[in-house]
């Protein structure tokens, strides 16, 4: 069985769907940010990067949503959750997820990270000033150039849907006009509709 370390209102949410659309057997264990569990030695014992999600697996543990997403998509190749007989249409899912990570993720972060980057509050503060332009920015171009829609990769849905929904969700507090966006609107409204991410987030809630 897998177990997933999570927090609410973090990433984690991506893989946390995509164990539910996958049909796995899994088990969940909230981190608790306000009390700094993440870098508690236990919990640094699970993860060294003091980071949510962890995948615990029977093979050993994995972090970085691209890597657990994937690794949850091969395991349950019958929810058929990623283009695997593709290697084309499986590059450009890659690509997606790998956008997600290294740029959307990182500019988001800026808002409330900053001390992972400079040291002075005036930097911190430039940095928060920043993310509306560069997230906006990173949006408008999955609005214009990616997001084929209805699902990411068009009419199939897979392994980047729950991501771009993750992050998608972060819009409003990253002070970004999700009304100038409509195609990851309507992206996000279909993802809600869905059964799984419906339960995912009731056991984040819950």
């Amino acid at each position: 069985m897998l177990k997933l370390y999570y927090a609410p209102g973090t990433v984690a949410l991506a893989s946390h769907i995509t164990l539910v659309e996958s049909g796995a057997d899994y088990t969940t264990e909230r981190i608790d940010f306000k009390t700094n569990q993440q870098n508690s030695p236990e919990y640094l014992a699970i993860n060294p990067k003091g980071r949510v999600p962890s995948l615990v697996t029977d093979r050993g543990i994995l972090t970085e949503t691209p890597a657990m997403l994937i690794y949850i998509a091969q395991s349950f190749p019958k929810a058929k959750l990623a283009p695997f007989e593709d290697a084309y249409a499986f590059a450009q899912a890659q690509s997606f997820n790998s956008y997600l990570c290294s740029t959307v993720h990182i500019n988001h972060a800026h808002r409330m990270r900053g001390a992972r980057w400079a040291t002075e509050e005036s930097s911190f503060a430039d940095m928060k000033r920043k993310v509306p332009q560069s997230v906006g920015a990173a949006f408008g171009l999955i609005e214009r150039d990616m997001l084929k829609g209805p699902w990411v990769m068009g009419d199939t849905y897979t392994i980047c849907d729950p991501y771009l929904f993750t992050l998608a969700g972060w819009l409003e507090g990253d002070s970004v006009d999700i009304a100038t966006l409509p195609k990851v609107a309507g992206h996000r409204k279909r993802m809600a509709d869905r059964p799984a991410v419906q339960q995912a987030l009731a056991e984040v809630n819950g």
